[in-house]
């Protein structure tokens, strides 16, 4: 038997390729693997259809040492994964008579008759080994190709989980075939800067690991308002490969500079909320074109309590005037959209909230609103922090309007994180 260093996970279901399902079980299985220091290569999802499924079996074998199989066990005629397995190997599916009696026996302890369509579910692909299902009719297969692995588990994640767990734990099938080699990971998170500004700062870095006995892997993920750099190193010396990527990291946010959030996996919500609290502080929140997402991602975050006294959501600009004490005058003149009414907004949400923090946000979000002095993607965000002046900036951000709020929400967390550094 080979050592397995590599996975591939095919999700068999129609219901997976629509809009109402999504794949969470190949999220539970790359964790799980990652764990073992097995990494996942791909993850594909396919249809109810024999033919695609034994293609995609297939190529697997050709390319891993494991493939995982999810679905596809059930009872119906559109159940095809033991087929579709049984028929990519030339093996024939026989009937296992200890299943048949563990499925039979568990319709009876719920006082029903086994319908003869669950019989199906006793074939197994000859020479395979049968995997127990506690919670479910649906029992799992594992059976050796040449040297690889495949294991067939069934959809519902409440089977699935404890079935992969058991064959990932101590003596499990799966852990019995990895090597002494992990995978050790470590993450740098980003804000404020680009992604392309992000892969020229680090490029001439991260190009250099690719080398030598431990190559560090480096992949660069962004999303709206934050660019996540994940290194990745394989070894068996686990103090050895946490000093390489201790060292990795110490390079990287040398030349991301305060860009720089996170190297501990923590989310900029987090971050923030730890600052307030080692600073024993708390923040008020004044939004408009972000109608309250800014204090949802900090009170999505346990224990925020200790550090958000509250916000005001002042859309209009009578409320505006109303509930955080902007003086009208300011609007007619400047216009909601400018930075002495944002100015405004975060010294009357301190004020009336009584928070040592506060940050405002006011904008054109669109897609309708815009003008040629403030476009569409304009925002003004106001923070005030104790011991330092009160700051206000204008933006422009680029994408549709939940792409605007987003931009918009990141960025004045990241001018709180910067106000409290000091």
């Amino acid at each position: 038997m080979s050592v397995i260093r590599t996975a591939e996970v095919i999700a068999v279901g129609s219901e997976l390729l629509g809009w109402t399902r999504l794949d969470t079980n190949s999220l539970f299985i790359a964790e799980q693997l990652a764990r073992l220091g097995i990494e996942l290569k791909a993850k594909t999802v396919v249809g109810d259809d024999r033919h695609r499924i034994e293609t995609l079996f297939k190529r697997a074998l050709e390319r891993v040492d494991l493939v995982v199989f999810t679905g596809g066990l059930g009872p119906t005629d559109d159940d095809l994964t033991r087929e579709a397995v049984a028929g990519a190997l030339g093996l024939e599916l026989v009937e296992n008579d200890d299943l048949l009696d563990q499925i039979r026996r568990r319709f009876e302890r719920r006082g029903l008759a086994m319908p003869e369509v669950n019989r199906k579910q006793a074939l197994v692909p000859r020479g395979a080994e049968p995997l127990p299902n506690p919670n479910g009719s649906a029992p799992g297969v594992r059976l050796e190709v040449e040297g690889r692995l495949v294991v067939l588990l069934p959809g519902p994640p409440r089977e699935l989980q404890p079935m992969l767990l058991e064959l990932c734990g101590p003596g499990g099938a799966i852990t019995a075939r990895v090597g002494p080699e992990r995978l050790h990971r470590a993450s740098v998170f980003t804000t404020g800067l680009g992604e392309s500004q992000v892969e020229m700062l680090v490029q001439p870095i991260y190009s250099t690991w690719r080398d030598g006995p431990a190559p560090i892997e480096t992949t660069i993920l962004a999303s709206p308002g934050q660019v996540e750099l994940h290194l990745t190193v394989r070894s068996s010396d686990g103090a050895a490969a946490g000093a390489r990527l201790a060292q990795a990291i110490e390079h990287l946010t040398a030349a991301l500079g305060p860009s720089v959030f996170s190297t501990d996996g923590r989310r900029l919500p987090e971050v923030v909320l730890t600052r307030l609290r080692e600073r024993s502080l708390t923040i008020a929140a004044a939004e408009s074109c972000t109608g309250g997402l800014l204090l949802e991602r900090l009170t999505s975050v346990p224990g925020s309590s200790v550090s958000v006294a509250g916000g005001v959501v002042a859309y209009s600009d009578a409320l505006k005037r109303n509930l955080l004490g902007v003086d009208a005058v300011l609007i007619d003149a400047h216009g909601a959209v400018s930075e002495p009414v944002a100015a405004a907004m975060v010294d009357g949400a301190r004020v009336r909230v009584g928070a040592d923090v506060g940050v405002a946000i006011t904008g054109v979000a669109g897609p309708d609103g815009g003008t040629p002095a403030k476009p569409v993607g304009t925002v003004v965000i106001a923070v005030a922090a104790p011991g330092q002046p009160l700051s206000v900036r204008t933006y422009r951000f680029n994408g549709d309007r939940e792409m605007v709020r987003m931009q918009a929400v990141q960025m004045a967390l990241d001018r709180v994180r910067l106000a409290l550094v000091a």
